[in-house]
């Protein structure tokens, strides 16, 4: 099977079953009656939306894995090895990067689904605490680092117009802190419909042709089926959606995106191509300070810096197209620098 084929194939199948799950998970979680629960810390007309089905994060977690499966047996069932191919890397070393990655991003999936779990089941408005959270997302995240260093021999990362810079110490503390504030950043996009979708299916282009570039066709097979399962539950979640990922899925999204920035060894990517989910992290951060050092003024309407702009009259379609154009440049920038930025 050609690469090519292999991607087109894993985003028609990663559309179709995530689409088609909507038929059969959506009514299954109205009739659990595991509907979202919206904060009074949110604009006051997000109240409508109460109710409405979360965890929908299974409609594109299920149809990235099987996408990525049944292209992946089946080239193996034909001779092939596409997740190595045209690759210098040694295969192990590949395998390591992919499937560490997909574990890691499993595991957060895990823990969004018990927060998820106990804000609708338990009836816990606010689920896991902060502490709990964040050192279940430590334990993940240094596993997975662990991983790649014990097994991949990975401590270093390329830098365009330098080349690989080697560096342990750097590597976990950059590590800890990308992954950590990716995955959260991921989690604030998902406060209005669609956005987080829409961002990161634009987001996984942008790795797909990085991983291209890189000569790493197993990642440019992940980054296709998880853009089609995207797309597919998108239109389930499309304003006014019919149902929301949750923790389960927007926090398997910044796992997965951390894993695809690490597969390139190129973790600096994530600032440009999720230049949206900097935005977002940062805005949250900056809004907290300036209260604490300027007697409680707000810098931003609110934060997140999507709902400053919600809370100025933007619509949640405007916003997820603003936001789109804006990671769009940011992928373009990040591209631009690893084609021109390699060494010859």
């Amino acid at each position: 099977m050609t690469l090519w084929i292999a991607i087109v194939l894993s985003i028609v199948i990663g559309f179709g079953v995530s689409y088609g799950l909507g038929y059969v998970l959506i009514p299954w979680l109205h009739k659990l009656h595991f509907g979202q629960t919206i904060l009074d810390i949110g604009p006051s007309w997000h109240k409508k939306k109460q109710g409405t089905p979360t965890m929908g994060g299974f409609l594109f977690i299920i149809g990235t894995g099987l996408s990525l499966a049944v292209v992946l047996i089946t080239d193996k069932i034909m001779g092939g090895n596409l997740i190595a191919f045209g690759s210098e890397q040694a295969q192990n070393k590949l395998y390591t990067k992919l499937f560490s990655g997909i574990l890691m991003a499993v595991g957060f999936a895990f823990i969004g689904f018990i927060d998820d779990y106990i804000k609708v089941v338990k009836k816990r408005n606010l689920g896991l605490t902060e502490l709990q959270k964040t050192a279940l997302q430590m334990m993940v995240g240094v596993a997975y680092l662990f991983t790649l260093y014990k097994f991949a021999g990975v401590n270093y990362m390329f830098i365009p117009y330098y080349g690989v810079y080697e560096n342990t110490f750097l590597f976990w503390l950059i590590g800890i802190a990308a992954i950590y504030c990716t995955t959260n950043a991921v989690n604030f996009l998902d406060g209005v419909d669609g956005l987080c979708a829409s961002v990161t299916s634009l987001v996984c282009v942008a790795f797909a042709v990085a991983a291209v570039l890189q000569k790493f066709a197993g990642l440019s097979i992940l980054c296709s089926a998880l853009f089609g399962s995207l797309i597919g539950y998108l239109i389930w979640n499309w304003n006014p959606s019919k149902v929301m990922m949750g923790d389960v899925g927007s926090l398997f999204l910044g796992g997965i995106v951390c894993s695809m920035a690490y597969a390139i060894d190129c973790p600096w990517a994530i600032l440009l191509i999720g230049i949206i989910y900097v935005a977002e992290f940062g805005s949250d951060i900056l809004q907290i300070a300036y209260i604490k050092t300027h007697h409680g003024k707000k810098l931003f309407r609110m934060a997140p810096i999507h709902h400053h702009y919600e809370m100025g009259g933007w619509s949640e379609k405007k916003i997820c197209i603003v936001f789109s154009l804006v990671t769009i440049l940011g992928s373009a920038a990040a591209i631009a620098m690893l084609w021109f930025g390699r060494l010859k």
